[in-house]
């Protein structure tokens, strides 16, 4: 009994390292390691600021997969939004569509423009 919990144990545990891990922001890059970063947000939140240079592709535009079909799926694109949740959602239909470059949730806009060394810029 006490080898089955801890087999249990270990596969939560390493179950809730690699959820994790797969959400955690990569290390600091630059923007130019990227073929470009995408904010998935909504157009109001594009608004109250978004990264510089980065191009916008709301994940809940009806135009979502069409520009996102526009895009080099080979190459590797950095992806962010509100908290990293959408940016997941994101990347999850873009390797759905085919995309094999390395796509990374930046998390948050805030966490991005750390992570890339990109200003927060306003319209």
């Amino acid at each position: 009994m006490k080898i089955l919990k801890f087999l249990i144990a270990a596969v939560v545990t390493v179950f809730a390292v690699t959820s994790l891990t797969a959400c955690t922001p990569a290390e600091s890059r630059t923007s130019d390691e990227f073929a470009a970063v995408i904010d998935v947000r909504t157009l109001d939140e594009w608004n109250s600021g978004y990264l510089e240079g980065a191009i916008r592709i709301g994940i809940a535009d009806a135009d979502f997969v069409p520009m996102i079909q526009e895009l080099d799926p080979s190459l590797d694109y950095y992806i962010y939004c509100r908290s990293g949740n959408r940016a997941g959602q994101a990347i999850d239909k873009m390797r759905d569509m085919g995309f094999t470059g390395e796509l990374v949730n930046g998390g948050s806009v805030a966490n991005a423009s750390t992570q890339l060394g990109l200003e927060v810029l306003k319209p």
